[in-house]
């Protein structure tokens, strides 16, 4: 899948689990529990010694869930995460060495931001989906919306991370500029390590159901 695909896919579901996995023995029953939910796609963030372990898992044995890298934050993380089978990387902040790395290797990669001067240097490395972090202790969706209006024309796109949540994500799936928005409420560590699988599908139909009412799109 090319670069562009990639982010096209991730538009198309709305809303990306972002994961801090401590077991990789839980990688591919969470990863049922996501299909299950009509929610294929996930972030596992560097913030585990298991992340590596669990993004090799998931890629060899689930290859139809759209695996993404969080948390990536160096050029060894960003390669690490491609050699594990990841299909795009997510970073809180903006490295330009970062970006460049990526860039050479067709990586698909989301910076993040959350200043307008963010913005302008993520466009001049023609970065055009940002993650908008922290989105609720940053503004939410009023500042969203704020520093969207003087970029909306170059086609740049957003993913609001950082306390977003059930009460709040039709508010952020409604902003034009939005692909999608992620979010740890999917499947939160307490609910992986007591396998609390149903209840992460039903959140995952639950977030599917908001991103085809919201979008107009049929079931």
């Amino acid at each position: 899948m090319k670069g562009h695909e990639v982010l096209d896919h991730l538009a198309r579901n709305g809303v990306v689990p972002v994961i801090a996995m401590d077991r990789v023995d839980d990688a591919l029953p969470l990863a049922d529990a996501l299909l299950e939910g009509g929610l294929p796609v996930i972030e596992i963030t560097f913030r585990t010694q298991a992340a590596a372990d669990v993004m090799e898992s998931l890629s060899r044995n689930r290859p139809e869930l759209l695996l993404g890298a969080g948390t990536v934050l160096t050029t060894e993380n960003l390669e690490r995460a491609r050699s594990c089978g990841a299909t795009f990387a997510v970073a809180p902040g903006l490295s330009p060495h970062v970006v460049a790395r990526a860039n050479e290797l067709g990586f698909p990669f989301i910076p993040g931001v959350a200043t307008p001067s963010d913005i302008e240097a993520a466009l001049a490395l023609e970065c055009m989906t940002l993650k908008f972090f922290p989105s609720e202790a940053a503004g939410g969706v009023p500042m969203l919306k704020a520093l969207s209006a003087p970029y909306k024309h170059t086609g740049v796109r957003f993913v609001p991370t950082g306390g977003v949540n059930t009460g709040n994500l039709e508010s952020y799936l409604s902003v034009d500029t939005v692909a999608a928005v992620g979010g740890t409420w999917i499947a939160t560590k307490d609910d992986i390590a007591a396998g609390r699988w149903a209840e992460i599908s039903q959140r995952c139909r639950d977030a599917a159901e908001t991103v085809r009412r919201v979008r107009g799109l049929r079931s």
